[in-house]
């Protein structure tokens, strides 16, 4: 196998995930200019966001999706293409609750709570704090959840039972949650494009907020797949099972700008690990685009990796969580306690046992009949003990399935998003990395490293390709352009073409 002899720029993407295959159709607008292959290691595009069928008779429902469930409303370049793909997001009402102890720890968005009267003084003091936060958020970007909370001396109690099961529940960061940048926790509250709640100075959360359920994933990336390659004319081909090994750069461009090793596989378990690999083969390209986390970036790398790219995607920190996908009421009532159901889903959080749960089907159907999804997160021993996963009935669970989360250290916001437009050009060929919602580009391979944030990949996956010479998709849309043109100043160093934009940046 080999790319293919044309004098289209060769490219290829590592990775089918949101980033990957928004690139892979950025690129697929140009089939005159492009011959493209990206390489999935897994049976199917998609990434995080899989689907997983479930009996309809006994459940009430034939799918359940897993890994990414939703999103805010501001998510526009997500829904933009969604809506290219003929799919639609559903609005549901985020209803939340924690804990069990109505008088110590139970506390919800739905209704009044005794713990959140307790914690009044502290409740209104954090309304400013947010404020400071985000009008200082490069000072504050390096300072934990835990620190911010000392320095302005909140009682211990109210980031133990508010703040922290909070942020563990939208970044499923366990027991590393006292250690996440403090400005992730002010932008959940205050930045337009990731807000989730809106803060109230008397109940916290001051309602519940309409988000987006997403639909049946593995239908919506099967129909993304076909377009990109209807469009691409066969210049865009998407290979599923086929798992990059190694690259080299070259900067002798008559034997090609990066040469890349892969094999087949048969995709990937349930832990992540790809099945049966076989031998592999040799490829050259002009430009590699990697849509991976950044310890798969740099294990592509290997030798090839600079010191400063060494230094400054090893400094990003993982956990490995498990979603167990279940029907097992007694355990939701014993140690996550079901909460008031109304027509919407609920999210619970357990900070005791270091998981949270999701109620995926609610409404009229008989509690019996819910189906549950468990993430115990962070299996480090100082973790994992904390865990109830031994107590769910084995003959209710539906699925298990081991994830890979980026913990938001505010290490990672000292040690590495501020060092990404160093390495910006230093190298021959054209590279992108990409982190959480900050991007950057260096001549010599497109890398995208893997996000939580459905919106975040995407706009990502547009930019690489953006960089490279393909057209922004949405750019007639200014609600989806704001994200772009912000990603590209702040991380790619430049701004939308000219023709692109109406204004200096935008």
């Amino acid at each position: 196998m080999s790319a293919t002899n044309t004098n289209k720029k060769r490219v290829l993407i590592v990775g089918g995930g949101a980033a990957g295959m928004s690139a892979a159709f950025a690129f697929s607008q140009h089939p005159d200019l492009f011959d493209v292959v990206l390489y999935e290691r897994s049976s199917s595009p998609g990434g995080m966001a899989t689907s997983t069928s479930i009996d309809e008779e006994k459940y009430g429902a034939d799918y359940i999706n897993d890994g990414v469930q939703g999103a805010s409303p501001v998510f526009y370049n997500t829904y933009a293409m969604f809506d290219k793909l003929g799919f639609s997001a559903s609005d549901v009402g985020m209803q939340v609750s924690f804990g069990n102890d109505p008088e110590n720890d139970f506390w919800s968005n739905v209704f009044p709570s005794q713990v959140i009267d307790k914690f009044g003084a502290d409740i209104k003091k954090f309304g400013k704090v947010l404020k400071i936060i985000k009008a200082t958020e490069p000072v504050f970007a390096l300072i934990s959840v835990s620190a911010m909370l000392r320095m302005f001396m909140f009682s211990k109690e109210f980031g133990e039972v508010i703040v922290f099961p909070l942020v563990a529940l939208f970044f499923g960061t366990g027991n590393q949650t006292p250690f996440i940048s403090c400005a992730i926790l002010e932008r959940v509250f205050m930045d337009p494009n990731m807000r989730l709640f809106e803060y109230s100075p008397d109940t916290f959360l001051a309602s519940i907020p309409t988000m987006r359920a997403f639909p049946r994933l593995s239908d919506l990336y099967g129909a993304w797949k076909a377009l990109v390659e209807k469009n691409g004319q066969g210049s865009v081909r998407i290979i599923n099972e086929r798992e990059v090994t190694r690259v080299k750069r070259f900067s002798c461009k008559e034997i090609g700008g990066v040469m890349v090793w892969s094999r087949p596989t048969k995709g990937t378990n349930n832990e992540q690990s790809v099945v049966d690999p076989g031998e592999e083969i040799q490829e050259t390209f002009d430009e590699l685009v990697i849509c991976t986390d950044a310890d798969a970036a740099l294990a592509l790398l290997g030798k090839d990796a600079r010191w400063l790219e060494k230094r400054v995607l090893s400094n990003v920190k993982y956990l490995w969580d498990i979603t167990v996908t279940h029907n097992d009421v007694d355990y939701m009532e014993k140690f996550d306690g079901v909460p008031p159901r109304g027509p919407k889903p609920t999210r619970v959080s357990d900070a005791k046992s270091n998981s949270l749960s999701r109620e995926n089907i609610s409404g009229d159907i008989p509690l019996e009949k819910h189906v549950f999804q468990t993430i115990f997160l962070d299996n480090s021993p100082e973790s994992a003990y904390l865990w109830s996963k031994s107590e769910i009935d084995p003959k209710k669970i539906i699925l298990e399935k081991w994830w890979k989360q980026q913990s938001h250290r505010w290490q990672h916001y000292a040690g590495t998003v501020p060092w990404m437009g160093l390495i910006n050009g230093k190298v021959w060929l054209p590279l992108d990395y990409s982190q959480y919602f900050f991007f950057f580009h260096i001549e010599g391979l497109d890398l995208i490293l893997v996000t939580d944030m459905h919106e975040i990949a995407v706009v990502s996956g547009l930019a690489a390709a953006y960089r490279l010479g393909a057209a922004y998709p949405f750019k007639e849309d200014e609600k989806c352009k704001r994200l772009f043109a912000l990603c590209l100043a702040a991380n790619h160093m430049m701004r939308l073409r000219k023709a692109d934009r109406k204004g200096f940046f935008v």
